[in-house]
């Protein structure tokens, strides 16, 4: 079983994002479990989701505190939330950011960090600074745990038309991008 933590802040699509890839992982044929943290957050807080990808039944509940991924949308989230908490050696960090280096220094050097410039790519492909989208594709590329296609078509099932297709070659990008390890 592979877990995975998505920080966020509020209104940024981090449980949306949760909740298509564990749809996503479920149309690869696995099992899935995704599921938000909720408290007294407002548009901008720090947020939470949680995924679960297996092979087998999931039988587990609990939040994920030993993540084997992360996805951070936010990089002002890394000097606020430890957003490494728990994660296991040889994990890979997702950060959305243009410049890699200025976070590279923050985070113990056995976690594999992968950045992108997920806002670029939404603000270009989508015309909104929502990254969601982008993520899940960059998540996609970075660990092969649910496949590009599925994703796409979890995007353009949620979202109807034109949106749909902007997301859709959004998360293209971000996959191919974090593939070739631009």
């Amino acid at each position: 079983m592979k877990e995975i933590r998505i920080h966020g802040r509020g209104g940024q699509g981090s449980v949306t994002a949760a909740e298509l890839l564990a749809i996503s992982a479920f149309r690869d044929g696995k099992y899935a479990q995704a599921f938000p943290t909720f408290g007294a957050e407002r548009r901008g807080a720090p947020v939470m989701a949680f995924l679960r990808i297996s092979n087998k039944k999931i039988r587990i509940r609990t939040q994920v505190y030993e993540p084997d991924y992360v996805i951070v949308q936010d990089p002002t989230l890394i000097s606020v939330v430890d957003v490494c908490s728990g994660m296991k050696p040889g994990g890979i960090l997702i950060v959305n950011t243009p410049r890699p280096e200025s976070i590279r220094e923050m985070i113990e050097p056995d976690i594999d960090v992968r950045a992108i410039d997920a806002t670029g790519i939404a603000e270009e492909v989508i015309g909104s600074s929502i990254t969601n989208t982008v993520m899940m594709g960059a998540f996609s590329g970075a660990t092969g745990e649910i496949s590009v296609e599925s994703i796409k078509k979890s995007v353009k099932e949620r979202f109807k038309g034109e949106m749909g297709e902007k997301n859709a070659e959004a998360v293209q990008r971000a996959y191919d991008m974090i593939r070739r390890g631009e």
